[in-house]
Parts: structure tokens; C-alpha cells; sequence
């Protein structure tokens, strides 16, 4: 029996594959391992995950069905459950590229429900969402029954109908699936482009560190190991397919925002070095705060995390240091 997980060169698909390599799995990974970001990183994590016997790598784009059904053909007879990470990511590259999300975000997501319905003994899909849908909502700590119709940037409005989408297959073929909202993830093989790893990077490089707008935006920084707990908890845990709609939606973060200027003090901690800051205009599609209600998901998940923001930091740099050799 095989578990699919998409983006497995990515952030999270890389920690989630190695968890469920590490407990027997059998795990066959897709990722097209695009340019969004340093392919060369992507490329460390997939080294690592190709040294377990268990894992398979295959390169596919997801948001080209033809390929995507030739990546699984050999599999999907296996397929017990899909772990769909794969996504265009970054709030502030959509305003740029908007296509590039309707391509990976829309058209990606549809054909892996496609191949959700087609697989005959799968139990479960569990898909990446994102705490942007949830917008400027001036109501925290954000709940799951929120309202959700005002996304502010293209990214947040693909997540939104990725949700959309899989309550209508739910509905149509009594398909599981569960969302997660997943609140601003950070740790060791991070991405590049997320704020501390772009601190880190210019601190310990002697540059300065670019700050959009006054340091006052919140975030509920979420350490990558309690994500991957979350997700294999969730993964765990099917709706039955005889429930009216087999579809749920998590919150997992931490419950704990920080501003950011106190990550950029944690960080410059973590470093042992101050930053130089470079401080320039808000940018367009940033929310103002994140937070996340964590009740439904430690009722139904257990989930329960336990790594402060100056613990991750901490383990963070010193992955930085070993693997950017400073």
C-alpha cells in the first residue's frame, strides 16, 4: 500500500514524507520542482528522502493532468491515501504571476481529486490550505466557521477555492478529504523566501534585513514538526464516507502570535548579532494578523504543539549555519 504526497521536494511535503518514511510507509513522492525558490535546496531534501528504501520520486506537474495521471498509473491501485502539499506558494509573488497559481493552486488541485475518485481503495486525502483565507477578519482568535469571503490577495482566493472544490467532490462521491490551514510554518529545510529565513540570511551575511512596513503585523508562527504532527493526525483520522459531506477543515497553528518585531529580536538572538534594518512600505496582499483557534483541532486531532518561536529560531539558525556553511 502507497501514500502519495505532493510537493515532497517542498518545506513541508519533505518533513511529512520522512515521517511516514520513519514509520514504515511506503511513499511515492511528486513534486516539478519549480524555480520559485533555489532548486537546489529542493533538491538536498529530495536527496535525502531517495536514501529510504520505501520512497519513490517521480517529477510531475500536477496542474497538467496527462502527466500527472502518468506519474500514478503504476500506483493508483495502491493508493491508500493522498497527502496533496504541492502549491505555488507566497502571497506577494501572486500580484506578479497571477497565472501561476491558476495553473498549480486550481488546476493542480483538481487533478489530484481526480485522481482522489479513481483510486479505489484510497481512505483519505488530506490537502494544504492556508490561514490567508481568512483574509483581514478583524474577529481572533480565527475559527474554522468564520466567514471566509473576502480573501486579500489571488493566493488566499486559490486556497479558498481548493476548499471549495473539495466539499464539492466530498458531496458528489462521498470522497474524505480534510483541509488544513496551515498558520505561517517555519523550522529547519525552510523556505528561502519566508521572512526569518531571509533575516537570518542577511544578519549572519552582515547586510541588512528588508522590513515591510512598521514591524507591528502578527503571526502565529507554527514550528514545522508540530505541522507534520497535525498532518499525520489528520491523515489518521477519515471522515466516513457515510457522513452528508465527508469533508473537514483544521486550523494548525499555535495559538500564539508574535509581532514582528519580536521575531526580528528572536532572530537576532538565535544569530547573536543585531540587524540593520532596511524598512519599506507595507506590502500589498499582508494581512494584518493570523491566529489561529486551535479547539476543534485538539478535539478531533489531538493536536497539540510545543514548540515556542525561540526554540524553533534557535534550531532554525543552527541548521542554517551547518547547511549554508557560515
Amino acid at each position: 500500500m502507497t501514500i502519495l504526497v505532493t510537493g515532497v521536494a517542498g518545506f513541508i511535503g519533505y518533513h511529512t514524507a520522512e515521517v511516514l518514511l520513519a514509520r514504515g510507509e511506503r511513499v511515492l513522492g511528486l513534486d516539478n520542482m519549480n524555480a520559485y525558490y533555489d532548486t537546489k535546496l529542493k533538491q538536498a531534501r529530495l536527496h535525502r528522502l531517495e536514501r529510504h528504501p520505501n520512497f519513490r520520486y517521480v517529477f510531475a506537474d500536477l496542474g497538467r493532468a496527462p502527466a500527472l495521471n502518468a506519474a500514478v498509473a503504476h500506483h493508483i491501485k495502491d493508493l491508500i491515501g493522498i497527502v496533496h502539499l504541492a502549491a505555488q506558494a507566497g502571497v506577494r509573488h501572486s500580484i506578479e504571476h497571477p497565472t501561476d497559481y491558476v495553473h498549480a493552486n486550481l488546476s493542480g488541485h483538481l487533478n489530484v481529486l481526480e485522481v482522489a475518485r479513481h483510486a479505489p481503495q484510497l481512505k483519505h486525502m488530506v490537502y494544504a490550505s492556508s490561514s490567508s483565507v481568512y483574509g483581514n477578519n478583524t474577529k481572533v482568535p480565527f475559527a474554522e466557521t468564520d466567514p471566509v469571503e473576502r480573501p486579500a490577495s489571488l493566493y488566499a482566493a486559490t486556497k479558498r477555492s481548493d476548499e471549495l472544490m473539495s466539499a464539492s467532490y466530498a458531496h458528489l462521491y462521498k470522497l474524505p478529504l480534510t483541509g488544513l490551514r496551515f498558520f505561517t510554518v517555519f523550522g529547519p529545510w525552510g523556505r528561502p523566501d519566508m521572512a526569518y529565513y531571509r533575516f537570518t540570511q542577511a544578519i549572519l551575511a552582515g547586510k541588512k534585513i528588508e522590513v515591510f512596513g512598521d514591524g507591528s503585523v502578527e503571526r502565529d508562527f507554527t514550528y514545522i514538526d508540530d505541522i507534520v504532527s497535525g498532518v499525520i493526525a489528520a491523515l489518521d483520522r477519515p471522515p466516513a464516507r457515510t457522513e452528508e459531506l465527508p469533508h473537514r477543515l483544521y486550523n494548525l497553528g499555535t495559538d500564539r502570535p508574535v509581532k514582528l518585531n519580536h521575531l526580528i529580536d528572536l532572530v537576532e538572538q538565535a544569530c547573536g548579532k543585531k540587524a540593520e534594518r532596511d524598512v519599506q512600505p507595507p506590502a500589498a496582499g499582508d494581512v494584518k494578523a493570523t491566529w489561529a483557534d486551535l479547539t476543534r483541532s485538539r478535539a478531533d486531532l489531538g493536536y497539540d504543539p510545543k514548540t515556542s518561536l525561540a526554540e524553533g529560531l534557535e534550531k532554525f539558525v543552527a541548521w542554517y549555519r551547518d547547511y549554508a556553511k557560515v
